[in-house]
């Protein structure tokens, strides 16, 4: 469905063409009439299909601009998603002069206080704690709030929000909307639906229209001891352009991150103990293409929205299904095809078929690259890698490259760039700590595994604590898988 058919102004149909949208998303077709129609709405869909302009059009249509007051206030679980919607909500209001701030922990509260003070923002965009110190301290109001929207409410339930939301919904007493979006809707979910809602339209996106139709989905059998060696040969067979490798805990990230640039990998690690400016940083070069490889925990890389993830290796099986279609959706987004691989130890294959049951998908076997293959992934990346560099201006080499001809032939002198910059690294020794196995009891689901679970009830939220053929992809330009920038 066209946007010029949902009861759009001209403003934001034109904001819309220029950030390249041509068509709606089924979750945004549905949706965006019935918010601007006043409805309550609950969406059930997942991250990468669209649901920042499904809720944010019919709010940047029906805010008064003339008004200093907060008229709409969006929750998003993290600080990255947070940035992320006020970042795309500036883009398509432009025209519209909306504006639009965000809030969130980690940063410096005074200064959050005084741009609110000297510019009120229409829309405002936080996390759920940093909300609720702003509302405690009187430096927020939500008095004047029409519209409340709730992203991501079952990460937001996960990760131990729901007392903050529900206080925060206590103080937009004067709403007359809200519009909630989760991936799934389990029943703490459900019941803030109850409470909170007037008689919601109800718009759920199937399994089928969901970007995991788009993903070739793969697991690898191996020992905890195996995981770290196989997923190298993997990437250097394969070629990601860009790859997203999760780790469960932080220390895992740590040492899997320090491993990968060992062994001359572009990769860099995020996860809830680093800085927000750190953390910031990392994913600005990951998403310009100036790191090729981003470790991450469940926590740090939920709601992420990047384009062009062509690979997520799921080092560590999730803690929970709802976990691992989070993960995987991180690729085969916009229409691109993208690729999952797991790796699933030897007490986990039951838990794996249960993953395969909720995504109605079943993972296909990965045989794991010999030492051969892996080298011929290399080379094949260092021929692509020489030609990009034969492109530009060699006439201040020449003289060099003349007396090195005098000593060895050509043909040598290639032979030794080629081992450069392919390099068997595996002789680079890595040590990944061994972790506990999540304990499998045989009937689908995992002990503590799930935050809606025994764990969740006690606050015990672990999330917030911490034979087939290989895809390949040598063309990438002129950024190289190994090295620096």
């Amino acid at each position: 469905m066209k946007f010029s058919e949902l009861g759009l102004n001209d403003a934001l149909l034109k904001a819309i063409k220029r950030s390249g949208f041509e068509e709606a998303t089924p979750i945004q077709a549905q949706t965006i009439p019935l918010a601007l129609a006043g409805k309550d709405v609950i969406g059930q869909a997942q991250t990468g299909t669209g649901k920042t302009a499904a809720f944010g059009l019919p709010i940047l249509q029906t805010i008064n601009k003339e008004e200093k007051v907060i008229q709409a206030v969006i929750i998003e679980p993290t600080r990255e998603l947070a940035i992320q919607t006020q970042e795309e909500l500036f883009r398509l209001g432009r025209d519209e002069h909306a504006h639009v701030q965000v809030v969130y922990g980690g940063a410096d509260i005074g200064r959050q206080i005084r741009s609110l003070k000297h510019h009120v923002p229409s829309i405002l965009v936080g996390t759920p704690g940093r909300l609720l110190d702003h509302l405690k301290r009187g430096t927020v109001s939500l008095d004047n709030v029409n519209t409340v929207v709730l992203d991501e409410a079952d990460e937001m339930l996960d990760m131990g929000f729901i007392q903050d939301i529900e206080s925060i919904l206590k103080y937009a007493k004067n709403r007359n909307q809200v519009l909630l979006f989760s991936a799934t809707m389990p029943k703490p979910i459900l019941r803030i639906g109850e409470k909170f809602m007037d008689h919601p339209e109800i718009v759920q996106i199937k399994a089928k229209e969901l970007t995991a139709d788009l993903i070739d989905q793969y697991f690898v059998r191996a020992k905890e001891s195996e995981k770290f060696d196989i997923m190298c040969r993997l990437i250097d067979v394969q070629g990601p352009d860009l790859a997203l490798v999760f780790g469960r805990t932080k220390r895992r990230v740590d040492e899997l991150t320090r491993g990968l640039q060992a062994r001359g990998y572009n990769a860099a690690g995020i996860h809830g103990d680093l800085s927000q400016s750190r953390r910031m940083t990392v994913l600005k070069r990951f998403r310009e293409g100036k790191l090729d490889i981003l470790v991450a925990t469940d926590v740090a890389a939920r709601g992420l929205d990047i384009s062009g993830v062509t690979h997520v290796y799921n080092y560590d099986i999730p803690q929970d299904p709802d976990s691992y279609v989070h993960r995987i959706g991180r690729t085969g987004r916009a229409g691109q095809k993208g690729i999952s691989v797991t790796f699933v130890t030897p007490n986990e294959i039951g838990y794996m078929r249960t993953i395969e049951q909720l995504t109605k998908k079943k993972m296909s076997t990965l045989r794991p690259p010999t030492d051969d293959q892996a080298l011929r992934g290399q080379l094949k990346q260092a021929k692509s890698e020489i030609e990009d560099l034969m492109k530009g201006d060699l006439g201040k080499y020449t003289q060099d490259a003349s007396e090195l001809l005098d000593n060895y032939s050509a043909l040598d002198l290639v032979a030794a760039f080629l081992k450069n910059l392919s390099k068997d690294s595996t002789d680079v020794k890595v040590k990944i700590t061994p972790e506990r196995p999540l304990p499998y009891r045989g009937d689908g689901h995992h002990r503590g595994g799930h935050g809606r679970g025994r764990n969740h009830a006690r606050g015990n939220h672990r999330r917030r604590r911490d034979n087939n053929s290989y895809r390949h992809n040598g063309n990438r330009g002129k950024r190289g898988r190994r090295g620096g920038h």
